[in-house]
């Protein structure tokens, strides 16, 4: 496997403040819990060589000892190798065993938002295991996805007010995968991409794994900036933009039709493609979104991603893409790059489940806003210096702490067998270390025994940090 090296100064703000001067770990421990954090986030990649000792210290204005010392540490755990000449390597431990203070504690992920599989999913593969029968006879191979299928996408899309025909929807494996598809087709190395600030994880990976540059657009309070959307266009000249309007991750915000009816007058001005993501698009609690995007202006070039992921259970890996009959088109060709089709035993079992989504969905939603209430009044008992806006939907909670904490917080967690979703994971270059995303897909009971796990170690880093003063903007 080819390394990448990883420049001092990207690995210091990577890192944000993982120091706490007013602790009684040791120097050299806080930065290894810090890159182990990296590592277990995905954010430093496997293979990935870290800079030199020299190189480090210098950049993190430590002493090389604490360099030499955490390197050290990771290297015995398992997470860095080192060859002569070459340096320090990102590696895994050959088990994925997170180093705990009780044996008897289990690990607990608070880092993920998503839902384990419902009895329909069940329901789904039977009926899709009876209905294969005619398609062995096939090769299995279509670029397109089951016309069946592709249909009751379509149909999907006419009853939410964007008429769709079949033509205009692509069956892939998972929306990130259809975004993937969508960066090869219209984009080259060193565009830019503009992106609300924060974003979803997985979206700033395929704009950078495309080689492309995110550019983000910081979110307000409350709602979207379009304002500030209109000078981005105009000022970076973007190859697209790609937005989260139905319960944003991780806000959990939902974009009004005004807001949408802006930013689609805005993309059809400037002719800047718009990629919307309506992962969440299923999981709303009072009301359900506004019409799509797309609907709100025809001559703007927007391109729709839909995920079964959300709606129905992640283990299915199936989702899809509406846009133009033509672009629809391009994208099969550009397809032949990538794979040759999506699975057909998940397309019928995604079929049967489109057909009965109202048998389901409405107890799925409910059980989440049980679930949202819920974590409500655990994190206001727990953890008062916490602030949130309550989520419209979707499966989180963004949670602004007093102090640029989250790291740090998040470092002492995977000590106990906790997993925390820092706000860096969904920023650029470091940003949010002031935020955590807080799911409330967990059990409530599992999501309570976390909280109560971590809260002396926030009690114990909260008391020792030095109070900021919150400037208004």
């Amino acid at each position: 496997m080819s390394s990448r090296r990883f420049g001092s100064q990207s690995l210091a703000r990577l890192l944000g403040h993982w120091q706490q001067a007013s602790s009684r770990t040791p120097l050299w421990r806080q930065l290894a819990d810090a890159l182990r954090l990296l590592i277990l986030d995905g954010r430093l990649a496997l293979a990935t060589r870290l800079p030199g000792e020299r190189e480090l210290a210098a950049a993190l204005e430590v002493s090389r000892t604490t360099i030499s010392s955490a390197l050290a540490h990771l290297r015995e755990e398992g997470y860095l190798e080192s060859r002569h000449g070459s340096g320090s390597r990102v590696i895994l431990p050959d088990t994925r065993a997170i180093p705990t203070l009780s044996t008897a504690s289990a690990a607990l992920d608070l880092s993920t938002a998503a839902l384990s599989a419902g009895p329909e999913i069940h329901q789904a593969y039977a009926h899709a295991l009876a209905a294969i029968t005619q398609h062995l006879t096939l090769t299995g191979y279509d670029q397109l996805g089951l016309p069946a299928l592709r249909e009751a996408i379509a149909a999907r899309y006419s009853a939410r007010g964007l008429p769709t025909q079949a033509d205009e929807v692509m069956v892939v494996n998972g929306a990130v995968s259809g975004f993937a598809l969508v960066l090869r087709m219209m984009t080259g190395p060193g565009d830019r991409v503009v992106v609300d600030h924060p974003t979803y994880p997985l979206a700033i990976a395929a704009i950078q794994g495309a080689q492309c540059r995110p550019v983000g657009v910081s979110l307000p309070e409350k709602g979207w900036d379009t304002d500030g959307f209109a000078a981005t266009l105009a000022q970076t000249a973007p190859r697209l933009a790609y937005l989260m309007p139905d319960f944003h991750n991780p806000t959990g915000r939902c974009m009004d039709r005004d807001t949408r009816q802006a930013i689609a007058d805005i993309a059809a001005q400037t002719r800047t493609a718009l990629v919307v993501d309506e992962t969440m698009v299923d999981l709303w609690f009072d009301a359900p979104p506004p019409p799509p995007l797309a609907s709100f202006n025809p001559q703007a070039n927007v391109i729709t991603l839909g995920s079964g992921g959300k709606s129905f259970w992640g283990g299915l890996r199936l989702g899809w893409i509406r846009a133009s009959s033509r672009t629809i088109a391009t994208l099969t060709q550009t397809r032949d790059t990538l794979d040759l089709g999506s699975p057909v035993l998940e397309q019928l079992a995604a079929r049967w489940l489109f057909e009965n989504s109202d048998t389901f969905l409405p107890a799925r939603r409910k059980m989440l806003l049980a679930h949202r209430n819920r974590c409500r009044e655990l994190l206001q008992t727990h953890f008062p210096e916490w602030k949130f806006h309550e989520a419209e939907g979707g499966l989180s909670y963004w949670i602004e702490l007093p102090g640029m904490l989250a790291t740090q917080l998040a470092a002492r967690a995977e000590t106990l067998g906790i997993n925390l979703g820092t706000g860096t994971r969904f920023g650029l270059s470091g940003a949010f270390d002031r935020y955590l995303r807080m799911p409330f897909s967990l059990n409530p009971a599992q999501l309570e025994e976390a909280l109560i796990r971590i809260k002396p170690l926030w009690l114990a880093l909260n008391n020792g940090a030095p109070s900021i003063k919150r400037s208004l903007v």
